[in-house]
């Protein structure tokens, strides 16, 4: 992996205000990565690449990262950043709206990393249980999106996301198949572990 390069693809999103993941974050997602060593990791927002690239370096050999974006510009550019990086053959792109594709998907996930539209959270969670595999773990970036989710935040224009994002924290919290925590790293982040099935 040319970490050189990663570097500057990190700089130049961060110079665009292309949203990556957060340091802290990739930090806490990167210690479980390493104790489960996946061989699937399900993405749900690719935008140019570079949290697939950060996950890709803690794949079992021969594992693969699937990674879904609806943005032509931000697929362009991911296609360019993986292949600079020298990660090509770990992670593959689906093209088009994760709405379209998560239900056409029927392989098994150990790890499902969500960092989409936040309107869509709830129906994010639904089609990841459905893949993720016993013992996987499921990722939500941005769950407290600036502080609105807990807050009594109402305004109109966000009014959608901070309510589906608060209905994902309701879910992942009241499911008996799992165990979830909510941390206050980065823009928040959910990490659900499934609870093995009796």
């Amino acid at each position: 992996m040319n970490r050189e390069e990663l570097e500057n693809i990190k700089q130049k999103a961060l110079d665009e205000h292309i949203p990556i993941i957060m340091d802290d974050t990739l930090e806490v997602i990167a210690k479980y990565l390493k104790e489960i060593r996946p061989n699937r990791i399900l993405e749900i927002g690719t935008a140019v690449g570079y949290s697939a690239m950060c996950f890709s370096e803690y794949l079992a050999e021969g594992g693969i990262i699937d990674t879904i974006e609806r943005d032509e510009e931000r697929i362009k550019e991911a296609k360019v950043n993986i292949k600079n990086v020298g990660v090509e053959d770990k992670i593959n792109i689906y093209e088009g709206d994760a709405v379209e594709i998560l239900p056409t998907l029927n392989d098994k996930y150990d790890v499902v990393f969500i960092d989409a539209a936040k309107g869509k959270y709830p129906f994010f969670l639904k089609e990841s249980l459905r893949m993720i595999k016993e013992n996987g773990v499921i990722f939500a970036d941005n769950i407290l999106y600036k502080g609105y989710v807990m807050s009594d935040y109402n305004k109109h224009k966000q009014r959608t996301a901070v309510r589906n994002l608060r209905e994902y924290i309701k879910e992942v919290s009241e499911n008996p198949d799992l165990e979830t925590e909510i941390l206050e790293v980065g823009d928040g982040l959910a990490i659900s572990k499934i609870r093995r099935k009796a």
